[in-house]
């Protein structure tokens, strides 16, 4: 691991060159989550909380809190915030709004403020360069038609940028982690392998522009669409990877699923930064933790699982039943488990 440099790099010159921001952070992204089982050891005794009006909780680790305050209302709320993932200050704030927003629509909601959440080595990295960071959030909240309104900041060694979202749902149209019924198909709403390609730019600088626009996408129309076609149950794909969020959707809803995994949408330029090398250690620590609940068929490979854990950032939604205009990639199952074809 590469020890974050303490001051800006100079260029022959002598004048300050613009920073790799991913150089100052031990990870990037969503691979810089804490490992789900080890997560769920810390918040086990956590759930159950009391009180008639919460809708959604702690216990089925959905993507975000929902509280009933009227009859025809639940109110939603979320917060994510990660490490440099790129090293454009823009375009990282831009990915940290964009999957920030996207816990509100996998619940089906929409995102009506939010808050900036940031943490800045502020003797090391310009404020100017901050100020990009939050442009960039800016713009993507613009988009969504979500007003950020203020938010929280302190000095901190790496720099760490999110927000906390509020969002508003009809209780009855909940995309939920536990709702997941056999026998529906499973459709993946955006391509994977951003964790690999955002490993090897950090590792060598190359910039994968197909990545950055798909972790700046927002999922609105396609959590629309979901609820739309009367889905139920639904959840996005960040750091635990496709693998982890399904495993994590079906064990909430008691179900299994099987993957066909020539259907799942590849990112351009996974399969080769898969076969490099540039496999970060929140994937591998994804494939240790759901390992044990997977089944493959001959000829699936340890690289292919590797690609289905890959720790995405802002990555799609997995929603249980079928969207036009998105692939079919397996269906729920009777058995519990994973099963990977």
């Amino acid at each position: 691991m590469n020890e974050a440099p303490t001051s800006l790099p100079k260029s022959d010159a002598g004048a300050a060159a613009a920073p790799r921001l991913t150089g100052y952070a031990h990870g990037g992204g969503c691979a810089c989550k804490i490992p789900p089982g080890e997560l769920e050891d810390v918040v086990r005794g956590l759930v159950g909380q009391p009180g008639a009006d919460v809708l959604v909780g702690l216990d089925s680790g959905d993507d975000a809190a929902a509280v009933l305050v009227r009859d025809d209302l639940a109110v939603l709320s979320t917060a994510d915030f990660f490490t440099p993932v790129v090293d454009d200050a823009f375009d990282w704030g831009r990915i940290a709004a964009a999957n920030a927003l996207s816990d509100i629509y996998a619940m089906g909601g929409r995102p009506i403020m939010a808050v900036n959440l940031v943490g800045w080595p502020r003797g090391v990295l310009p404020a100017e360069l901050m100020a990009e960071v939050l442009r960039g959030g800016l713009s993507i909240a613009a988009e969504a038609g979500c007003p950020v309104i203020g938010g929280h900041s302190i000095d901190d060694p790496e720099p760490k940028y999110g927000m906390a979202v509020t969002g508003v749902a009809p209780p009855d149209r909940l995309l939920r982690n536990d709702a997941a019924t056999p026998g529906l198909p499973i459709t993946l709403t955006k391509p994977i392998g951003v964790g690999l390609l955002n490993n090897r730019h950090k590792q060598t600088g190359e910039v994968f522009a197909e990545a950055v626009a798909t972790m700046t996408s927002l999922n609105r129309d396609a959590a629309q669409a979901a609820v739309a076609a009367g889905v139920q149950a639904a959840t996005d794909v960040t750091g635990f990877g496709l693998l982890g969020h399904l495993y994590k959707m079906c064990r909430a809803s008691g179900v299994g699923a099987a993957i066909d995994l020539k259907a799942v949408p590849l990112l351009e330029g996974a399969l080769q930064a898969l076969r490099d090398g540039f496999v970060s250690g929140g994937t591998r620590r994804n494939l240790d933790w759901v390992r044990p609940q997977v089944r493959t068929a001959s000829g699936v490979t340890e690289d292919d699982l590797l690609l289905l854990a890959d720790a995405q950032t802002s990555g799609g939604l997995l929603v249980v039943g079928e969207l036009p205009g998105y692939p079919v990639i397996g269906h729920t199952t009777v058995e519990e488990g994973l099963e990977i074809r």
